[in-house]
């Protein structure tokens, strides 16, 4: 075949590739278009604020012993700003766990709001699950922190530019004193933070969802809010914050799970993307790693104050919503692995090598107030083990003020010199633990944060958590400041199998911890099963070897 011929061929093929279609092919497309649904062209009710307000009122006339309605405050433009509370009134509040769940980004993100309607519809109804979250849980919903945003310009600031999901990515906070400093400009972050302090939940869910900011605001028009609006959901974080999760992805996986039963998919963030997460040292190849970064939003400050468990979750269908948010709410009703008791896993305050300090409690009041205590102190805090571990030994150290910190030298002998003089310890034992075994120093974490001020000791007393790798190890001596303990929730220990561990948690009730700002554990146990470890060389190698030192002797003797 000739050149001009195959060239006159191939250009034939590539303008029947790029040439416009026919009259019929257009048909086609056109009667394909005409096929698929057209959701955005179906009306779609916009709540108004009356009928939002005339909900809530609804809802307490209907259910009084379900819910109550707190006007918590007013924007600047004196709208208000209101709070639900669900639980079963019959059911006094001492041993529930407190969910708070918001939408600090309901102006444009509508579908964060509407989902949280919802949730509350199916929180007040008949559903068996519905009335045991009430019987166990404080369950409370800020549906709508902007009204503003919400019901007039669907834009994320208020009318002061503030925009209370990010509040300027800190801008508007002092850190060191964990102070909101706009909150004449933003009440409706300072009533957020109220709703926190007042109840110091264990869990704080926000929800976000369907936007309209992408739409400039002279091009909103009709598109203010239309039916078929979607977004991608995901659970548990947030795509320009990764700061903003639990930090157990069990938690996020129980909400994915919950999303699938339901018939929807969870997008889990840089586990899906298949990204590592990157930082400043990075920047010569930041977009191989994931391309959010950690800031500070308001929604930290429950975490940062109250070791409060913080997440986001992004909605494109309320049904999808509700549904992972009952997930996160079937949680707080269950005893979590590792645990002793039910509730959402917030009480381990402070880790140190598998070993926790942990907040002490017979009801979950007395384990919030705790909790809150340990967690804005843990940082001054010091924290020892004796080191290298050794099977059949474990020991935890933990000094509450700085005078007490400087008695763990690392030097075990030293350490117990320093010991002299406290009429608290059983010196005598604690020297006669340490002396047992092969460890050679005690391993210091020493407390960070600045001497408190104040000297008054813990309230709440504490607990502390050894983990054992075994199923029924026989405890053969547990002490407590060289003292020996007895089985007790309130004042001694308890032991339960869990997570793969045998759990042994000591209780120091409040007596205690003013009597010794020290406390020492040291546990002496037998494990239920033989291990070791080490590896032998195969038979062959060693016979190898041997072979060529014999060799070698008598190459020797021969010279």
């Amino acid at each position: 075949m000739k050149i001009a011929t195959i060239c006159a061929a191939l250009s034939a093929a590539v303008g029947s590739i790029v040439a416009p279609a026919g009259a019929a092919e257009r048909e086609d497309v056109a009667a394909r278009l005409a096929r698929a649904p057209k959701p955005w062209t179906q009306p779609m009710h916009r709540i108004t604020a009356e009928e939002y307000e005339e909900t809530l009122r609804f809802w307490v006339e209907r259910n009084p012993q379900r819910v109550q309605l707190e006007k918590r405050a007013e924007t600047a433009e004196k709208l208000p700003l209101y709070l639900l509370r669900i639980s079963d009134s019959t059911v006094p509040d001492q041993d529930k766990q407190v969910c708070l769940i918001t939408s600090l980004h309901g102006g444009p993100e509508r579908s964060g709001t509407t989902t949280i309607l919802h949730l509350a519809e199916w929180l007040l109804g008949d559903d068996p699950q519905a009335a045991e979250i009430r019987r166990k849980q404080i369950v409370l919903l800020i549906p709508i922190i902007h009204p503003h945003a919400f019901f007039v310009t669907d834009r994320f600031g208020n009318s002061q530019g503030i925009d209370p999901y990010t509040a300027g990515a800190g801008r508007w906070w002092d850190l060191k004193t964990l102070t909101f400093t706009a909150s004449d400009k933003c009440p409706e972050v300072k009533a957020f933070l109220d709703v926190v302090d007042q109840y110091r939940p264990e869990v704080h869910a926000d929800v976000h969802g369907i936007g309209l900011q992408e739409y400039p605001a002279d091009r909103l028009g009709e598109r203010r809010l239309y039916r078929g609006q979607v977004m991608f959901e995901s659970s548990g974080s947030a795509y320009s914050n990764y700061a903003l999760r639990p930090w157990d992805w069990r938690v996020i996986e129980a909400m994915a799970a919950a999303a699938r039963a339901a018939g929807y998919g969870s997008d889990r963030y840089e586990a899906d993307g298949q990204r590592c997460f990157g930082s400043a040292a990075m920047e010569p190849i930041r977009e191989r790693f994931w391309p959010g970064q950690p800031m500070f939003y308001t929604a930290h400050y429950a975490y940062a104050k109250y070791h409060t468990m913080t997440l986001a979750m992004e909605v494109g269908w309320e049904e999808s919503g509700a549904a992972r948010l009952r997930g996160l709410l079937q949680l707080g009703n269950r005893v979590w692995e590792g645990e002793p008791v039910a509730g959402y896993p917030v009480d381990r305050v402070k880790p140190f090598l598998g070993h926790f300090l942990v907040a002490r409690g017979a009801t979950a009041e007395e384990r919030r107030r705790s909790r809150t205590e340990l967690w804005q102190r843990q940082d001054r805090f010091a924290q020892a083990i004796l080191y290298p571990q050794t099977d059949g030994r474990d020991s935890y150290f933990v000094a509450l003020t700085p005078e007490a910190a400087k008695s763990l030298a690392a030097d075990p002998e030293k350490f117990l010199d320093q010991l002299q003089g406290r009429p608290e310890m059983d010196t005598a034992a604690i020297g006669a633990f340490l002396r047992d075994g092969p460890e050679i120093k005690l391993y210091v974490e020493p407390g960070k944060g600045a001497p408190i001020a104040e000297s008054a000791p813990l309230a709440q007393g504490l607990a502390l958590r050894l983990r054992i790798p075994y199923r029924k190890p026989e405890l053969i001596d547990l002490r407590l400041n060289g003292h020996r303990l007895q089985e007790s929730p309130t004042d001694g220990y308890q032991s339960w199998w869990a997570d793969g561990y045998t759990q042994v948690q000591i209780d120091v009730p409040p007596q205690k911890v003013q009597r010794s700002d020290l406390l020492i554990v040291t546990c002496a146990y037998a494990p239920d099963v033989p291990r070791t470890y080490g590896w032998t060389p195969p038979p062959e190698v060693r016979q190898r070897i041997e072979r060529r030192a014999a060799a070698a002797a008598e190459k020797s003797k021969g010279t």
